[in-house]
């Protein structure tokens, strides 16, 4: 009986490869990969890498699954082995049954229905009513080799003759619609066929096998493409073009790159660019993505340079956003305007394509420019761009990774904020009438600012030590800040409990830290020496006066954004009326006006004119 493709794509999903092959291969790592000597036959240097989805040998050409490796290393069959994986992975194997055997039976049958059918339309392609075809596709560069290899065909210029053509293999009329390529007439006549003077493109699964057709139309007839509809074989939501190719061209080291047209494809492949792919017309789904990163942790996406494309990028990363960890993530490339991948290439070779992809930058690096693209700069529009930076860093569903996200995004907002110029010479001052010289400036002995900047970080980190219970609160704040080694390592390890601690206090967290080998710096941080700790500090501090301390020295190590911490603090407190809204807002104003003063706090408590 086959099982069924969810059940098996489960057991994919929970089943780590490289640890089933390491029972019987000593690994190393290799990259993000990993190599060893194959088990097939005998070798002094490895040549047997192993693959998130799979494995393959460069010297002898096994290749397969963690179902086909236990099946050629225990000398099982296939549901034999499925049961080993799946009982270590804590999945119960699908009982087989009637109803079930009826299934896979009429599965197997709907596949060899489209193996036929893309036989004919590659036949067709050969006989003289193919030739306008077989000339389109040599027109677009195309060598038979290519057109072989992607099974490339023609549908035929008229309707009424598949059905005719495939009855001698036995091909009903009802496979034909079951698999969509026949379609049910509203006028009650005879089903009618979906393509007909096409090119016909066939679309396969991640494993190779025929599960759908695209058609290009000949001639200014629309619509230009047109895809199979979705049927029992064909998941339109998790099909990639040239999926099956690309999983090949990965494992060889071929960047994994995403394009829209099946031309786009088909011309990178044939140009070296061998883990192309392209979502079938169709914007990005989750479960596509999900299928690229299965076989390569940082695809990339490559979009046209006009508005279009923009609009195609900020689909893909509002998909994406959720799912970003630090081990999975996008590039963007942006093609020259006027040109997609085919004609790029075409023009101008290889070489102006391969600079496109070296030119693709990280989504954290780009997600700024696709989000700000076209807004302005009146209050009113900056405040929305922040609310929408916000809401994008607020997607990533890795705590971490948005906190690192929010800060990027946030450093960009404040970079680009508008300088206002003065208008006219600067205003004279009078008192009764006649005009008062401008102030003497007072010069200040100021400390030293990088020793100042030291106290103020190390103030805020004691503060969090004896007062676990604020991280719920100035978490986000806390990840932001610019700390240096140790307390940077302090600071990873202290949101890295409070993220699953059961409860926030300081006797824990210091058992934590004793556990981590982080104990010394911690009680560094908490000395009396170089300087003396101000009050707030103190594990004796009221939770009020610790979160106003804190608030207060954030604001005194982020003056370039303080403006703006005041403003969402004040906001905060309106919507809310809280006490610990009240303490930060009071804090942060604080820290502005003894900066806009000219005052600085070394940390200790005392101001810089004591």
């Amino acid at each position: 009986m086959r099982l069924p493709d969810g059940f098996l794509e489960e057991l994919r999903a929970r089943t780590p490869l490289a640890a089933i092959i390491g029972r019987r291969v000593k690994l190393m790592r290799s990259g993000r990969n990993w190599k060893g000597c194959c088990p097939f036959h005998n070798e002094k240097s490895p040549s047997f890498y192993v693959y998130e989805d799979g494995y393959h040998c460069f010297g002898c050409g096994k290749h397969g699954d963690a179902v086909t490796f236990v099946m050629e290393s225990q000398g099982v069959n296939f549901r034999e082995a499925v049961e080993t994986l799946a009982s270590e992975a804590g999945l119960e194997v699908p009982k087989a049954s009637p109803e079930a055997a009826q299934v896979e039976q009429r599965r197997t049958d709907l596949q060899q229905v489209m193996q036929i059918v893309a036989s004919l339309y590659q036949h067709r392609l050969a006989q003289p009513e193919g030739a306008k075809a077989l000339a389109y596709l040599r027109g677009r560069g195309l060598s038979e080799e290519t057109i072989a290899n992607f099974g490339l065909g023609w549908s035929g210029e008229g309707r009424g003759q598949l059905s005719a053509a495939v009855a001698r293999f036995d091909v009903t009329p009802a496979q034909l619609l079951e698999v969509g390529l026949l379609r049910e007439s509203e006028d009650g006549r005879a089903p009618y066929e979906l393509f007909f003077n096409r090119v016909m493109f066939p679309i396969r699964d991640r494993d190779g096998r025929i599960i759908s057709f695209g058609g290009r139309v000949l001639g200014d007839a629309k619509p230009k493409y047109v895809n199979g509809p979705e049927t029992t074989l064909f998941p339109k939501r998790r099909t990639l073009y040239a999926l099956d190719r690309a999983r090949v061209g990965a494992r060889q080291g071929a960047a994994v790159v995403v394009v829209e047209g099946y031309m786009d494809v088909i011309v990178l492949h044939q140009a070296g660019f061998t883990g192309t792919v392209a979502p079938l017309g169709t914007a990005l789904t989750e479960e596509q993505l999900a299928e690229l990163w299965r076989i390569s942790p940082m695809p990339t996406l490559c979009f046209d340079g006009d508005a279009a494309g923009q609009r195609a990028a900020l689909r893909a990363a509002d998909i994406a956003l959720p799912k970003l960890t630090p081990e999975k993530s996008l590039r963007l490339a942006r093609l020259p305007p006027g040109e997609d991948p085919d004609s790029l290439v075409r023009k101008q070779g290889n070489a102006a394509f391969q600079k496109v992809l070296d030119e693709a930058k990280p989504l954290s690096m780009v997600l700024y420019d696709l989000l700000a693209a076209g807004i302005g700069t009146t209050p009113e529009q900056r405040a929305g761009l922040r609310s929408r930076l916000e809401a994008a860093a607020a997607k990533v569903e890795d705590k971490f990774l948005g906190t690192e996200l929010k800060r990027e995004l946030m450093d960009r907002f404040y970079d680009a904020r508008p300088k206002r110029p003065m208008n006219g010479a600067p205003r004279s001052r009078q008192f009764n009438g006649k005009p008062v010289p401008p102030p003497v400036p007072i010069t200040r002995l100021l400390p030293d600012a990088d020793l100042a900047a030291s106290h103020r970080s190390r103030t805020m980190v004691a503060i969090l030590l004896n007062h676990p219970d604020l991280l719920a609160d100035v978490e986000e704040a806390f990840a932001m800040l610019p700390l240096s080694e140790p307390l940077s390592g302090l600071r990873d390890a202290m949101l890295q409990w409070s993220s699953s601690a059961e409860k926030l206090d300081s006797a824990a967290l210091m058992n934590h830290l004793h556990r981590s080998g982080l104990m010394q710096d911690a009680m560094q941080a908490l000395s009396a020496v170089p300087v003396p700790l101000p009050e707030c500090a103190a594990s004796s501090a009221m939770p009020a006066e610790a979160e106003s301390g804190w608030w207060h020295f954030f604001g005194l190590m982020n003056p370039s954004r303080l403006d703006e911490e005041v403003a969402a603090a004040q906001r905060a407190f309106a919507d809310s009326g809280a006490e610990q809204d009240l303490q930060r807002l009071v804090a942060l104003r604080k820290a502005q006006y003894r900066l806009q003063a000219g005052l600085v706090d070394w940390g200790d408590g005392r101001d810089d004119d004591e």
